[in-house]
């Protein structure tokens, strides 16, 4: 073999060998640094990945907090509501307290002398004989009875009379008020509706009062329907609780929303010259003696609804005798 050829094919030979060992180590050199870039990498994502839960834990954090917040400011508003309603019925109260006081002051010292005048009425009535002088008296006679009612109406407001405890049928209580109204002239236009649920337990009451109670409101709602119209008595079972709740709903002319919050009030009454002002006062006030609550939502020219509830028993009261029937 020629020597020069020899010698040139071990160079080449030489020259590959290098060139092989450092593409090796380029590799190595490019392996070590595609491992640390791997492994930072790595690094970089856990530490994404632990940011992205704390990111989530505080946004967590936050919503709760927000949550939370949101609750106590709730609950601030609801004492403030409840504070307010608080005071406003314990100025009702004392209101009506005072005006109890001075019901009965008054009741008394008008009484007397109004017995006194219709008896003296009455016997002029006997002895009149000329038509316009009886006719005077007469009016005297209207007036003066008039005023007797208003003083029974101070009296039954400021004073309700003891509860005379019986277990009452309050569909049959219904049924007995609308035979009632249905012979009066005011009520030939009306239909008179009875919504009893079938389940509504016998309640134990004061017959007379819840009887009292029904005819002031049903009388109010003849009133508002001068034209005629539709009056519906409905009582169903609290749901939950051991109470009734009765609804007397009606569609006549409603009441505005100015005059709505007085309704209660002693003597405020729209109706000039057809009533004292005193029969939803005392409705309530008999609805409150048997520890129940009454309450008016009404549309002006849609019609007015009264809901009052009772309890089915009178909880530290006498209770009736077990023998005592149904009245109504």
């Amino acid at each position: 073999m020629d020597p020069v050829y020899t010698g040139t094919l071990g160079y080449a030979m030489a020259g590959s060998q290098a060139v092989i060992i450092v593409l090796a180590l380029a590799l190595a050199a490019a392996a070590v640094v595609a491992g640390a870039a791997l492994r930072r990498a790595s690094r970089l994502r856990e530490q994404a990945g632990h940011a992205t839960l704390l990111a989530r834990q505080s946004e967590q954090e936050r919503d709760m907090a927000q949550q939370v917040l949101a609750d106590r400011v709730e609950e601030e508003r609801e004492l403030t509501r409840e504070k307010t309603q608080f005071q406003a019925k314990l100025a009702d109260y004392e209101k009506y307290a005072a005006l109890a006081q001075l019901a009965l002051g008054a009741a008394h010292e008008i009484n007397n002398p109004l017995l006194g005048i219709f008896s003296h009425l009455e016997l002029e009535l006997k002895g009149a004989d000329d038509a316009e002088q009886r006719a005077e008296i007469q009016a005297c006679l209207e007036g003066a009875k008039r005023i007797s009612a208003t003083v029974r109406g101070l009296l039954n407001y400021a004073r309700p009379g003891p509860l005379r405890l019986s277990r009452i049928s309050l569909e049959r209580l219904v049924d007995d008020t609308f035979s009632f109204l249905r012979h009066q002239p005011m009520f030939h236009a009306i239909e008179l509706r009875k919504e009893i649920a079938p389940e509504l337990p016998a309640i134990t009451a004061d017959a007379n009062q819840i009887s009292q109670v029904l005819m002031n409101l049903l009388l109010n709602a003849g009133q508002a329907m001068p034209q005629g119209g539709t009056i519906t008595v409905s009582a169903t079972k609290v749901k939950f609780e051991d109470r009734v709740e009765v609804r007397v709903t009606d569609n006549g002319c409603g009441i505005p929303a100015d005059i709505l919050p007085r309704i209660f009030e002693p003597f405020f009454t729209t109706k000039r010259g057809q009533g004292t002002g005193l029969g939803l006062s005392i409705s309530q006030a008999y609805v409150r003696n048997h520890h129940g609550d009454m309450e008016v939502e009404s549309v002006p020219n849609r019609g007015t609804t009264v809901r009052f509830n009772l309890p089915v028993r009178q909880v530290g009261r006498p209770a009736p005798e077990p023998e005592e029937e149904l009245v109504s």
